[in-house]
């Protein structure tokens, strides 16, 4: 399993900490170890010469152990975690708590922990950690109450808690584990760690994991863009927040709350998101254990009509669609199936079914090749023998090599027949929403496997006038930037209307003169966010008036905010809006993920709608063009009720450009340029903002 086999596989493992004291934890790891692990167990207390039967040492470092599970008050850890690196011991997991979680007495210890892992080139896990397991050598380096069962799935967790609660569960349902691992606080080894290690392990099929955050968002992406080429990821993440978005002033912040990011950063990953532990257990088994299809139509063989339109109805409002069978398939399906029945999809074989109208059903559907998958949906009748039926199930699904989810629905009478088909691999629920969630994972998964994943366009900017333009914060109270850094656009490539900022009206006709056709004026204030608001911005002017405008600007602005800082007036060029789609791209830089992208109907509706849709940072060619795909409103961008369809190839330009302008500059926090303007011939970005951390330049 690459550099953490010997974490999970250790020969000698030392408990520092250990003890015979009722309750406590290092008496419980003990207890754990001693009663499944296949390899030595060395107790480290130098209060004791032994423990357990076992002969004690004092320091860990006389152990020539392979793993020191580390269980002693936290300032302890760190003497404990230095002789154990000075002894050669390059794995630890350090049960403790005490460290970041606690404060800056606990953060400061827990860099220092960091500090010694980095001299000595050690693995740790936690701090703050239930532990790990490993089901191959029966080892329980947790203090939680029970082992998990042998199985082909590896699983990590930021919740101790949550690990006890599920082993206790998965014990009941017969689902087992390989690799188990409590993160803690990630001091060292995060989950981008593991996934990379347990893709490398020929017994892990399914990496599944609960995780509260994500220690480095863009390098989890790229790390799971690999592993999930061969080994699916599921995960649950918690913590479906806007608290991301509270100190936001853009609009791109105001929508983009912290859980957009996950959303975005997990499909860049091609990691399956769960919404329940019901659910992450629902995926992790179907991916681990069935086929993968060729394609997303699904076969619906079933002997009950109200559960079949249920079926149907849960197949259309998923990614998957209902199998539209070949003629054979029908001609076939006419032959032997009663006059009532139905030969189209779903397919009803009517009550009376008994089992070799069922197999022979179910064995035309998979041998179309308009099947992807198929889902065995049946109600209990006095003709049907549940056990056969799980058996033809398997049979057929072996023969023709599709993924089928079964749906048996009913009670007792269900259970030997479900437990025939988990054996084989193939899931039965009652619910069939459960089975269609199934199959669509599958599909998913089936199109993570075939993604070509394009590196982001390096376009050649100014990176040095954008520099420029940001450390203007610098000379001013304000971190907010407007239109007044359109120059900032210009520097990469992003075209703008023709223009300029003037704090004079007789420099407004200046501007003007030079501008074919009217203007549009808009007042320039880092505080005033929503111009229109107020009145602060006019379409249209004339030459003639343009003095007027601006002092009629000014004097508005003034009147709303008499403190504002008015740094003038922006005059324009027009930019016909009727020929053209309003949209928005902006940037908000998450704690996490970073800069995450955004793309969506622009104008004054964005805030309305949220017609949006997102992408972490850098973005490619595909990724940008996906986005302009995305939102509901993409009918307007290709043409709709006769207008010309818009410059959807200068949208996605601008988002990669804009992506490589937040990439190359973390100082910027948040960006909108609202409105991007998509016309037939091009776009233009008609205005800015943006917030800008002057310590980071």
């Amino acid at each position: 399993m690459g550099e953490l086999s010997e974490l999970f596989a250790p020969n000698r493992i030392a408990v520092v900490g250990a003890t015979e004291r009722d309750g406590a934890i290092g008496r419980a790891i003990m207890d754990n170890l001693i009663a499944d692990y296949d390899g030595e167990v060395v107790p480290v207390n130098p209060k004791y010469d032994e423990l357990f039967g076992l002969e004690c040492y004092g320091d860990v470092g006389e152990t020539d152990a392979d793993l020191a599970v580390i269980v002693v008050p936290p300032k302890v850890v760190l003497p404990a975690m230095k002789s154990a690196g000075e002894a050669g011991i390059e794995n630890a997991v350090v049960i403790t708590a005490g460290f970041g979680e606690t404060g800056s007495e606990g953060a400061a210890r827990e860099q220092e922990l960091r500090e010694i892992a980095d001299e000595y080139g050690m693995n740790v896990v936690g701090p703050n950690s239930l532990g790990i397991m490993n089901t191959d050598v029966g080892m329980n380096a947790t203090f939680g109450p029970d082992m998990a069962l042998e199985g082909n799935m590896s699983f990590m967790s930021q919740s101790g808690a949550f690990i006890t609660a599920v082993i206790d569960w998965a014990n009941d349902e017969d689902i087992g584990f390989k690799d188990i691992v409590s993160l803690g606080n990630k001091a060292v080894l995060d989950e981008a760690d593991f996934i990379e290690a347990w893709n490398d392990d020929p017994d892990t099929e399914v990496i599944i994991g609960y995780l509260e955050g994500i220690s480095a968002g863009r390098e989890f992406i790229d790390s799971a863009r690999e592993v999930t080429k061969e080994t699916p990821i599921v995960l649950v993440k918690s913590g479906k927040t806007d608290a991301g978005a509270q100190a936001a002033s853009s609009h791109t912040g105001t929508i983009a709350g912290s859980d957009a990011a996950y959303e975005a950063g997990l499909e860049q990953a091609g990691v399956l998101r769960a919404e329940s532990v019901q659910h992450l257990f629902d995926t992790a088994r179907v991916v681990g254990d069935q086929p993968l299809p060729e394609n997303k139509d699904v076969a619906v063989i079933t002997n009950a009509g109200g559960p079949g339109v249920m079926t149907t109805d849960a197949i259309g409002e998923s990614d998957l669609e209902m199998a539209s069978f070949t003629d054979p398939t029908l001609e076939e399906f006419s032959e032997t199936l009663p006059p009532e029945g139905n030969i189209y999809n779903p397919v009803d074989i009517v009550g009376d079914a008994d089992n070799a109208r069922f197999k022979n059903a179910l064995d035309v559907a998979l041998a179309d090749p308009n099947v992807g998958s198929a889902i065995v949906l049946t109600a209990p009748t006095a003709v049907l023998d549940y056990n056969q039926l799980a058996r033809d199930t398997v049979e057929l699904q072996q023969k023709h090599d599709k993924p089928i989810a079964a749906c048996f629905m009913g009670g007792e009478r269900v259970n030997a027949a479900s437990d025939l088909m988990k054996d084989a691999g193939i899931p039965n629920y009652f619910d069939p929403s459960r089975a269609v969630d199934g199959l669509e994972a599958l599909a998913k998964y089936a199109d993570i496997r075939q993604r070509e994943y394009d590196a982001p366009t390096e376009f050649d900017v100014d990176r040095e006038r954008a520099r420029e333009i940001l450390e203007t914060v610098k000379e001013r109270d304000e971190t907010r930037l407007g239109v007044e850094a359109m120059e900032l656009l210009d520097a990469y490539g992003i075209e703008t209307p023709k223009g300029d900022i003037v704090d004079d009206p007789a420099d407004a006709l200046s501007v003007a003169e030079e501008i074919d056709g009217n203007v549009v004026m808009k007042i320039v204030s880092p505080d005033i966010l929503h111009k229109s608001d107020i009145g602060g911005v006019k379409v249209g002017v004339e030459n003639e008036d343009v003095y007027d405008a601006y002092e009629d600007l000014i004097t508005r602005a003034k009147n709303y905010q008499p403190d504002a800082n008015i740094l003038g007036v922006q005059v324009q060029e027009m930019v016909n809006l009727d020929d053209g789609v309003e949209t928005i791209v902006g940037m908000n830089r998450d704690p996490q993920f970073g800069p995450l992208m955004m793309f969506g109907l622009g104008g004054i509706f964005v805030e309305i709608l949220e017609d949006t849709t997102f992408r972490v940072a850098p973005v490619s060619q595909s990724e940008a063009d996906e986005m302009t795909k995305e939102i509901d409103a993409a009918p307007m961008l290709r043409g709709a009720r006769g207008n010309d369809p818009v410059d959807t190839g200068g949208i996605a330009e601008t988002i990669q450009r804009l992506s490589q302008l937040v990439t190359d500059f973390p100082a910027i926090l948040e960006l909108d340029i609202n409105p991007l303007v998509a016309l037939p011939d091009g776009v233009k970005a008609v205005d800015v903002r943006l917030t800008v951390d002057p310590d980071e330049l």
